[in-house]
């Protein structure tokens, strides 16, 4: 049955990246379900019995059946208890039991076609309502098929739980079908907990679900990534539950918050000259404290790539963006202007982020603020850095307390760099520019409509992240660790879905290629856009080639009409030529109901903002190599090739 979530108005997500926290009654809520369950089957069956004693000559009467409660019933309601609202995945026999129970749960379950795009979906589901979700796949390639997906859940730091299937011990190592078991697949980081999931078994008997959950529960309340695995095998899935032990709940809900000591610390350090506020994604619930913040203090405000937003990028305090796609002007201030220290808050200053540049590191060194205390002193280990562990939001409302000592080092800056904007010429009778789309998308998208966008790696992250400019948190996405392409043009899915709305995926013809899923979009009716970068190519590959000096490689493409593409899957479908067209294309992909795809032919010679990225990949190493012609004789057999 198909669903139309744009008619639909979503209970979730209202506070977009809240934590999930369990309560202390949520396995007694769990215990209740389930023994209610039992309870009313045991009544229904004294019932039946009663009556058949009672008019034995009476015509037969069918009742419904009430199954009695199995492993993946049971762990289909933990889910539920845990706060999941959504399942995405492909289904198998070997996970038939799981794929039944979740089907007839409370989730809502939406089958994928591959599992990867399944996992991205399920990433940026998170992202769009702040809920954890579930991945479920069969065995065998099930798994492997979604390890790069949930490879950049962790990355992200998204919450999700992979629910797998798994062969049973008594047909393990007999060459079962999609045997998944240790003769088949390293145990070690898939079936353990390691640098892939924070936590993962296999489960082998209904008596340790309840410490399952409470380390489910535990997972999901803790700040950052929790990327977990339940393995099931086919046979315990439907494995009846005799019992389960009440579980006693633990409140999970406190937040790591620095000490008075060290907030006066801060605000000493920070009085002592100007500073600067270097704002990355892990503080985007703490918006409005650092807007606060910068105003007070006059502070100038950078962010990372997927900071953007937390500081309204049309704030006359900012800057600009840092690393991948990012700004000159940040470098600018930096020079003109140096701050003493910067205050780094929720990023890594990882390589999409820093670059490692030592132009960043200012006179005074850092005051670091993360959740993980492991993130400090690490992209800048020379530099001086006073390390801080706390949620970001609590450490400055602490901060702002003392707004004596950081008035003092507030300073009036005569005149801050804006992030820089490259004139553009008159309509191109050509190929789109893309600077002209990102115009484009900027008015119809970004500012006309509360869409969430989601930024593909390759030069769409490029163009993106340097030309459009957001004003809130929470609206655009991208993935910087993993960078896997075909991230955006799957998680879109996932974003739409989970929020009941508009999702916007802006991606290259490469990554649409490669993975998409607008066949589950059509199939429940998810309002997901893409706008495809269409260039025939893999063009940061082939620009950075170029820029590096490098050549003999061949990163073009066959160039794919997806429009067509779009109408041969259930979806519609607008291919754009001309600049003059691209606001009615976009005005009509908001309008629609469904899924819409806006194939825009680009012009692949406009060099996207990658500077930093190659100066990044020539400090380690990467050369220019001189041209060679090499003529490669091979001889292949006469064959009749059809016209295509």
């Amino acid at each position: 049955m198909s669903h139309n979530y744009t008619q639909t108005t979503s209970q979730i997500g209202i506070q977009p990246y809240d934590v999930y926290q369990p309560n202390g009654n949520t396995q007694s809520e769990l215990n209740g379900r389930l023994h209610s369950s039992k309870d009313q089957f045991n009544s229904q069956s004294k019932n039946s019995e009663s009556k058949n004693s009672e008019s034995k000559n009476a015509p037969a009467v069918q009742e419904p059946t009430q199954r009695p409660l199995t492993v993946a019933s049971a762990i289909a309601t933990m889910m539920e208890a845990l706060g999941v609202s959504s399942a995405f995945g492909v289904n198998g026999g070997a996970m038939a039991g799981i794929w039944g129970a979740l089907s007839n749960s409370l989730l809502r379950v939406l089958n994928f076609r591959h599992e990867a795009g399944a996992a991205f979906a399920a990433t940026e589901a998170y992202f769009a309502t702040g809920r954890p979700t579930v991945v479920f796949t069969t065995a065998g390639p099930g798994i492997t098929n979604a390890l790069t997906g949930l490879f950049a859940a962790r990355g992200e730091g998204a919450k999700v739980i992979l629910l797998s299937a798994c062969t049973s011990s008594p047909q393990r190592g007999r060459w079962a079908i999609q045997e998944t078991s240790t003769e088949t697949l390293p145990t070690e980081g898939i079936f353990t907990s390691g640098a892939l999931f924070n936590y993962a078994t296999t489960v082998e008997s209904a008596a340790q679900l309840p410490q399952i959950f409470r380390k489910l529960a535990l997972g999901l309340s803790q700040p950052g990534a929790f990327v977990a695995h339940l393995s099931v095998p086919t046979a315990v899935q439907t494995s009846p539950v005799d019992d389960l032990d009440v579980f006693q709940g633990i409140d999970y809900s406190s937040l790591a918050t620095p000490s008075q000591e060290t907030i006066v610390k801060c605000a000493q350090l920070l009085s002592e000259g100007p500073f600067a506020i270097w704002v990355g994604f892990g503080a985007r619930d703490a918006a409005e404290e650092i807007r606060q913040l910068a105003e007070l203090t006059g502070a100038p405000v950078m962010c990372s790539p997927r900071g953007k937003g937390i500081f309204p990028e049309d704030h006359p305090q900012f800057v600009g963006v840092t690393g991948l796609g990012g700004h000159g002007s940040v470098f600018t201030y930096l020079q003109q202007q140096p701050p003493l220290r910067t205050l780094v808050l929720g990023t890594r200053l990882s390589e999409p982020t820093s670059f490692w540049s030592p132009a960043l590191v200012p006179p005074g060194g850092f005051v670091h603020v993360d959740i993980d205390p492991t993130v400090p002193g690490v992209a800048y280990s020379k530099a001086e850095t006073f390390a801080v562990q706390s949620d970001i939001k609590a450490f400055v409302k602490a901060l702002l307390e003392h707004e004596h000592l950081l008035a003092s080092s507030a300073v009036t800056a005569f005149w801050l760099p804006r992030p820089e904007r490259q004139e553009i010429g008159p309509d191109s009778d050509s190929s789109v520019r893309p600077e002209i789309l990102m115009d484009a998308i900027q008015k119809v998208i970004v500012e006309g409509s509360d869409a969430i966008v989601v930024a593909e790696c390759g030069n769409s992250f490029l163009w993106t992240t340097h030309l459009l400019k957001f004003p809130n948190p929470n609206r655009y996405r991208i993935s910087t660790g993993v960078g896997a392409m075909g991230h955006a043009v799957a998680g879109v899915v996932g974003a739409a879905a989970a929020r009941h709305g508009k999702a916007v995926a802006i991606v290259g013809d490469g990554a649409m290629l490669m993975n998409n899923e607008i066949s589950t979009a059509v199939k429940y009716q998810i309002p997901a856009v893409w706008i495809i970068l269409n260039d025939a190519r893999y063009n940061m590959s082939h620009q950075g080639m170029g820029m590096l000096g490098l050549t003999g490689a061949d990163a073009t493409i066959p160039q794919a009409d997806f429009t067509m593409i779009a109408r041969g899957m259930g979806a519609e479908g607008i291919r754009i030529n001309k600049e003059s067209d691209l606001i009615s294309a976009l005005e009509q992909a908001m309008a629609a109901t469904g899924p819409i795809v806006i194939d825009v032919v680009i012009d692949a010679e406009r060099r996207a903002p990658s500077k930093g990225r190659n100066a990044g990949l020539a400090s380690q190493g990467v050369k220019s190599t001189p041209a060679q012609k090499t003529e490669l004789h091979i001889s292949f057999p006469q064959a009749s090739f059809p016209n295509v």
